[in-house]
């Protein structure tokens, strides 16, 4: 076996072992259903709020805000609208909560008449999750005295909550103290929340303001898959923490917490939330705020917890006290999330997108492909663009490759004649060939480069395809509407030309290939024909069989990549044809294609 064959064995080999790890270990998911959420009715307990809020500063501890009266019917709790050209829904005005949210510009799947993604749901309905503020009590004060989760707010000025018309509550606790909550949205996901309490009693009062998001039970949408992470994300003074909800259950029980929970103390910049795969919803204290972080897991209920409980504040008679913070519930869209990071000091926003182990590619692969889309208009041709921009990249790499693999065609007479000089000596032939390539400047081992840079680049796109929101339903030409998505069509109905749909085909669904998949098996095997098949039987079988052993492996992956992929494997062949034919070598293309369909005889295949 000559070294050029050797370096093609070894590349490809390569590639289709690491693909067929990943491909076995990391399937493409499938929305799982979970079957422990729990059914949440009106008279269920309601989520508790902080159950400590001690002070940064260390100058004193509050008691318990959690209440233990029932909670008032929340169906019968009077509500205010929410109504901006993105969001929809309502506050209740028991506990003040953000708790009905539904984001316009997005639908659960691409059939006409799709519901709109809900974000957030009440208290009563399955899989609740909501946003609630509030004060715990400190020195001189009970819980009955503060704002909390079965608070009745009134309301104090606005009819709905829109961009540019802001809403306050208020609630006078009767013994001196008037808490307001004055809450604005802007054009986009970002809820503010300005909390005040006006002292008009005897003697100062201690209090810290908190905000609380709950989960009952994980999402119906979970997709549990290894690729993307679900569940908790903060940032604390620079550091991301990700822990998924089964990682919560195992939290280790704090007394002070009331459950098992994990707490972060925040110096100076942070916020901390939920994500799911596409949409987030986050606590986000003002800049420079310091506080406590909680993430806590209540297993009688089954309720997932994040917390920011800022600095307990000191009230004197006569004084008021505000604080600030924010509240992002909405899409995970990059740009969007980027703004909020650069223009509206959210420190380290855009990393509550899950970007992955190889975050050094996949952010500036993600920011190209979102700028070409803009210039585009289209996502499709943008993966298009996309890998032409890295090709050129790579290109020198590739040219130093490819120049080193016609340069090895050309020394075959010469390697020959090495061979029939050694004859069974192989430790000479191995001398001879090494003076050879060191005379002529080539490297065997450069055939391989373009598969070892082409590995990371797949698995970035392959993360970038599949975590952000941006091609989700994003559509290219004709029957591709999803590029998050497999290629719908099917060989089983002829690509739509029968008039039946696809069987359900559980394990087998891998056989169900669309016209992306058989194209990149083609491109794949044209690729090949660059050079003639390998003498050797073995050989000649593996390079026979892996281009379509790759498209039935690759044939359920999202659309998107498939495009790379056979983008990629296109501006390959034309690129080796012309390196080639530069060095003088002249690929027979149509003479190997059609030795390949030749019939072998008997005795060669010995």
């Amino acid at each position: 076996m000559d070294d050029q064959n050797k370096n093609l064995i070894l590349a490809t080999a390569l590639s289709f072992g690491v693909i067929l790890i990943w491909f076995t270990l990391f399937p493409p998911p499938e929305a799982v259903e979970d079957p422990n959420a729990p059914a949440i009715t009106e008279q269920s307990a309601d989520a508790s709020t902080p159950a400590a809020a001690p002070s940064t500063s260390g100058a004193d501890t509050a008691s318990t805000a959690a209440t233990n009266a029932e909670p008032t019917d929340a169906a019968d709790a009077p509500r205010l609208e929410i109504a901006t050209d993105r969001v929809s829904g309502s506050i209740s005005l028991l506990g003040g909560r953000i708790d009905d949210l539904k984001l316009n510009d997005y639908r659960e799947t691409l059939d006409d008449g799709s519901p709109i993604v809900t974000l957030l749901s009440p208290n009563g309905e399955p899989n609740a999750y909501y946003a609630l503020y509030g004060w715990a009590p400190g020195a001189g004060l009970n819980l009955d005295q503060v704002p909390g989760s079965n608070t009745l707010w009134s309301v104090e000025s606005g009819e709905v909550l829109s961009a540019d018309a802001p809403v306050t509550l208020s609630w006078d606790n009767g013994a001196g103290l008037t808490f307001r909550r004055t809450i604005s949205v802007d054009d986009n996901y970002m809820f503010s929340v300005d909390q005040s309490v006006e002292n008009t009693g005897a003697g100062s009062v201690s209090l810290a303001p908190y905000g609380v998001l709950a989960r009952y039970g994980q999402p119906e949408d979970l997709k549990n898959f290894f690729i993307l992470h679900e569940g908790m994300v903060s940032m604390a003074d620079g550091e991301l923490a990700e822990i998924d909800y089964d990682d919560m259950t195992d939290f280790t029980f704090d007394q002070r917490e009331g459950a098992p929970a994990e707490v972060t103390q925040v110096e100076t910049n942070g916020w901390t939330g939920f994500t799911d795969h596409y949409w987030m919803a986050t606590l986000i204290p003002a800049p420079g705020q310091g506080f406590k972080s909680v993430a806590k897991y209540d297993a009688n209920r089954d309720i997932y917890q994040t917390e920011a409980v800022m600095r307990t504040l000191t009230v004197a008679e006569g004084e008021t006290a505000t604080t600030s913070s924010q509240l992002f519930a909405g899409a995970k869209e990059w740009a969007t999330i980027r703004a909020y990071q650069n223009e509206g000091g959210v420190e380290g926003f855009v990393e509550s997108i899950d970007w992955g182990w190889f975050a050094f590619l996949t952010k500036p692969i993600f920011a190209l492909l979102h700028w070409l889309n803009v210039q585009i208009g289209n996502m499709g041709w943008a993966i298009i663009g996309l890998t032409v921009i890295l090709k050129i990249i790579v290109f020198p790499l590739a040219y130093k490759s490819y120049a080193s693999m016609a340069k090895m065609k050309e020394l075959q007479p010469q390697m020959e004649k090495l061979k029939e000089a050694a004859g069974d000596d192989r430790q000479k032939m191995q001398q001879s060939m090494m003076e050879l390539y060191k005379k002529e400047k080539v490297n065997p081992a450069a055939g391989c480069l373009p598969i070892l840079i082409q590995i990371p680049i797949f698995f970035s796109l392959y993360k970038v395809i599949f975590v952000t929101l941006e091609l989700r339903h994003a559509p290219w030409l004709g029957w591709i509407t999803d590029l998050s998505a497999p290629d719908p069509s099917s060989i089983f109905n002829l690509f739509g030309l029968l008039p039946f749909g696809i069987p359900e085909l559980g394990f087998f669904e891998i056989l169900s290939l669309g016209i992306l998949p058989i194209l990149l098996g083609i491109s794949m095997w044209l690729q090949q024909k660059l050079n003639p098949a390998p003498t050797d039987p073995t050989q000649q079988m593996i390079f026979a069989w892996m281009p379509w052993v790759f498209m039935f492996m690759l044939g359920s992956f999202a659309s998107g990549l498939v495009v790379y992929w056979i983008t990629n494997n296109v501006i390959t062949f034309i690129q080796q044809y012309a390196i080639m034919r530069h060095h003088g070598y002249k690929p027979d293309v149509f003479g190997n294609i059609k030795s390949s369909f030749k019939k072998k005889p008997k005795e060669d295949a010995k």
